[in-house]
């Protein structure tokens, strides 16, 4: 953890660099595609008072300069699978957005799918050592949460506080400056497979990119495609992507739970390719012009031409109906939302008081997937797109682009997180050995 702790706290360091220099990076690694935004920040960094801000957690305005997307290439369910082929793809983003921005990074904040992440619910107290409350005593208090062993080969993402509790008064966001006796809170913690992440890392620096900042696009995705209400009465974002579809819910404008299923639009593209014996190219064409979730009666009089080049007539000249498709399309689409109400059940979504749910990503655009989601999830559900940010070309506004725009909103904006704050406790796990040592002083 200490390890981690200073790690991110670099990357802070670099990300503050690369703004004041004016512009920055924005990568968004998916198994469908690669999208890259150029940002440049104005110089005015956030108001407030500077005794009450948390370093390097400063609001920037900022401006899209640049924007290109590819096709990914040597990622599998979000992760690198082939390092020289992920590296190509990369570099040909990133030099198509500086084209387009005329100017050149060296800097980039990287988002991801996958890496199986995993959410823990972890709290921690400690008294207030003035009558105030003080950055001092909010370190401490995070520093005092019980560290989950969550195993080896694993790394924190995120480490969020997303509640305070001043003797007993709990629903607080900030509470330096208050006057208290006991303080404590709620933190939300992300960990990841460290080879996945280790794997894109490597993969971006052989790019001659230095990174500047890490976080998951389930976490992202969430913060565009979510509105301020929703992010504050509790509200899940489901981001349905080409490897993977991921879960984050949202409450007190924090994010409380992730997770993700190793299934996506991908998926049914392969469905459709062997249940209609036809290569995958023709298969995601066919699910862009004519799949569907949910069949209508006139579905079965609309026929689809398959196509193909092998040289036999009647296998060439076939056809199918769009009730067909989508009955190949659905089981797929059934499974993942059946996935999706198991991981959120757990997570107690019912128990918020909004229980809104928004659908985003390249692969929510299937038509009647709202519909058939609220029948089988059980809650209100809308079709989520990206916050409007300067400068974002038009082809970049749909749902497909809620990570890539949630983390240029991330970048200007951080939330606040451990590595944010003074660390206390040099080695996290010698922790129980404190204990026992001060619990011996004390009752002996």
């Amino acid at each position: 953890m200490t390890d981690m702790y200073q790690f991110h706290r670099d990357l802070r360091e670099h990300r503050r660099a690369a703004t004041q220099n004016g512009s920055i990076a924005i990568l968004d690694v998916g198994t469908g595609k690669i999208a890259c935004l150029i940002l440049r920040f104005d110089r005015n960094f956030g108001s407030g008072d500077a005794a009450v801000s948390v370093p390097f957690a400063s609001r920037l305005g900022f401006r899209v300069i640049g924007a290109a997307t590819t096709r990914s290439r040597g990622i599998r369910a979000g992760e690198v699978e082939n390092m020289p082929e992920t590296e190509c793809a990369i570099r040909t983003v990133v030099q198509a957005a500086q084209k387009m921005a005329k100017t050149r990074v060296d800097h980039a904040i990287i988002s991801f799918a996958g890496a199986a992440p995993r959410s823990y619910g972890l709290f921690g107290q400690a008294e207030v050592e003035n009558p105030v409350v003080e950055e001092s005593d909010v370190s401490r208090c995070l520093n005092n949460c019980d560290m989950p062993d969550f195993g080896l080969g694993r790394e924190i993402l995120h480490a969020q506080p997303v509640n305070f509790a001043l003797d007993g008064a709990s629903g607080l966001t900030d509470p330096r400056g208050q006057v208290g006796e006991k303080l404590a809170t709620d933190m939300h913690l992300l960990t990841i497979d460290e080879k996945a992440l280790y794997d894109l890392m490597y993969c971006v620096k052989r790019c001659d990119l230095e990174v500047a900042g890490l976080a998951s696009s389930v976490y992202t995705s969430g913060l565009s495609s979510l509105v301020e209400d929703e992010q504050n009465l509790g509200a899940a974002c489901i981001d349905f992507g080409a490897g993977t579809t991921s879960i984050s819910i949202f409450c007190k404008k924090q994010m409380i739970f992730a997770d993700s299923v190793k299934i996506g639009g991908e998926h049914i593209t392969s469905d459709i390719s062997m249940g209609l014996q036809i290569p995958m190219p023709l298969a995601e064409r066919i699910k862009n012009l004519y799949g569907g979730a949910v069949a209508t009666g006139i579905d079965i009089r609309e026929m689809i031409d398959l196509g193909g080049e092998t040289g036999d007539w009647e296998h060439d000249r076939r056809q199918v109906s769009r009730s067909e498709l989508i009955g190949i399309i659905r089981p797929r689409v059934e499974e993942v939302l059946d996935e999706v109400r198991a991981r959120m059940d757990g997570a107690g979504f019912e128990y918020l008081p909004s229980r809104q749910v928004v659908l985003t990503g390249g692969g929510s655009q299937l038509p009647g997937l709202d519909g058939l989601a609220a029948q089988l999830l059980g809650y209100n559900v809308r079709m989520g797109r990206p916050m409007r940010v300067a400068g974002l070309p038009q082809a970049a506004t749909g749902p497909a682009f809620s990570g890539s725009v949630g983390l240029a909103m991330h970048a200007a904006n951080p939330k606040n997180e451990v590595w944010d704050f003074d660390f206390v406790s040099e080695d996290l796990n010698a922790r129980p050995l404190k204990r026992a040592l001060q619990w011996f002083k004390e009752n002996w």
